[in-house]
């Protein structure tokens, strides 16, 4: 049977994290929506137009570790405003929710729009500051050259996007639970959501 854990929440809030431990405690397949748009963004910098990039993801595309850079993240967010490629996504989004034996997709709109119906939906968030330092500390860790000022100008910048955008905005589902991690460990916010889960579950 089908089981569905719906996360949303802005950039480097802890959702990714989340999720992915939840998948495996519960032994959930995981999707990492975001990477659908990255994957789009990325096609777009090399040279795709965003909706003909859509059209033709394949699950392949959200292998590529150089999906994870700052140029590609900024890309994905420019794509994600446009309502025609959010549509074209929609489809395998749903159809990876539904899967038999339980599945967990993390982005904007999961609990709003892709999984209106999912049996949890969590909003995890942080302070944009909180946000930042943990997006320098992760470009630090990996050798990448960053200044924190320009790190959260870019998250409060993005923040403002995927809020205000016209189509499936960034906002937490009436029923959804919040989890806010800035003042949380990895491990505390887990727990938290884990409790959540297990309160919903058959």
């Amino acid at each position: 049977m089908s089981f569905t854990v719906a996360i949303d929440g802005p950039a480097a809030a802890g959702k990714g994290t989340l999720a992915r431990a939840l998948a495996a405690h519960f032994g959930f397949a995981y999707l990492d929506t975001g990477l659908l748009y990255r994957a789009v963004g990325a096609g777009v910098l090399a040279g795709g137009t965003p909706l003909e990039v859509a059209l033709a993801l394949d699950p392949a595309d959200l292998e590529n570790d150089a999906l994870r850079t700052q140029a590609v993240a900024d890309a994905a967010s420019r794509v994600a405003v446009i309502p025609e490629v959010r549509t074209a996504l929609v489809a395998f989004q749903r159809d990876f929710a539904r899967r038999d034996g339980g599945a967990v997709l993390d982005g904007r709109d999961i609990g709003t729009v892709i999984c209106p119906d999912a049996a949890v939906k969590l909003f995890v968030t942080a302070s944009p500051k909180i946000r930042a330092e943990r997006r320098y500390l992760e470009l630090v860790a990996r050798g990448v050259t960053a200044q924190r000022e320009a790190i959260l100008d870019e998250v409060l910048a993005r923040d403002a996007r995927d809020q205000d955008r016209a189509t499936a905005p960034l906002v937490a589902a009436p029923d959804a639970t919040l989890i806010d991690t800035s003042d949380l460990t990895a491990a505390q916010a887990v727990r938290q959501a884990i409790a959540v889960v297990d309160t919903r579950r058959p």
